[in-house]
């Protein structure tokens, strides 16, 4: 028997988590949703997945400062094809933290990171999945 499609009231099919991590590993690049000063702030950023966690670089400044915090934060990757009117979304949500070093050295060599721009004293930042949803606009 095949899996029942579920779709959201706008006529998104909602995406299973398993089609969620499969999209989110299609993309090198996501957008990080977090605050900063009490408003919002999206930073885009190149990213590899560890099992379920998001992990990127970052050097000193506000990423590390809301990864050093534990903030709370959304996570947000896409694909769209204007033309054939086709696209997904995948938005995880969860808590940042820093990488321990050891453990960034070992991801270091296992998951390369590659980074916008060159960063002074790059840290590994982790983003632990609590929440992992998608929508795609049926083609």
């Amino acid at each position: 028997m095949q899996p029942v499609e579920r779709f959201d009231p706008a006529g998104l099919e909602i995406l299973d988590e398993r089609e969620c991590l499969r999209l989110l590993r299609s993309v090198a690049v996501g957008r990080l949703v977090f605050t900063q000063g009490g408003l919002p702030a999206v930073r885009l950023v190149n990213f590899g997945l560890d099992g379920d966690t998001i992990v990127f670089a970052s050097g000193g400044g506000e990423k590390l400062r809301a990864a050093e915090r534990g903030d709370v934060v959304a996570f947000e990757v896409d694909d769209i094809d204007a033309e054939r009117h086709f696209g997904w979304t995948v938005t995880s949500v969860g808590h940042l933290s820093v990488v321990a070093p050891d453990e960034a050295a070992l991801l270091e060599r296992t998951m390369p990171l590659r980074s916008w721009a060159p960063l002074r004293n790059r840290r590994l930042i982790r983003l632990g999945t609590e929440s992992l949803t998608g929508r795609r606009l049926p083609g």
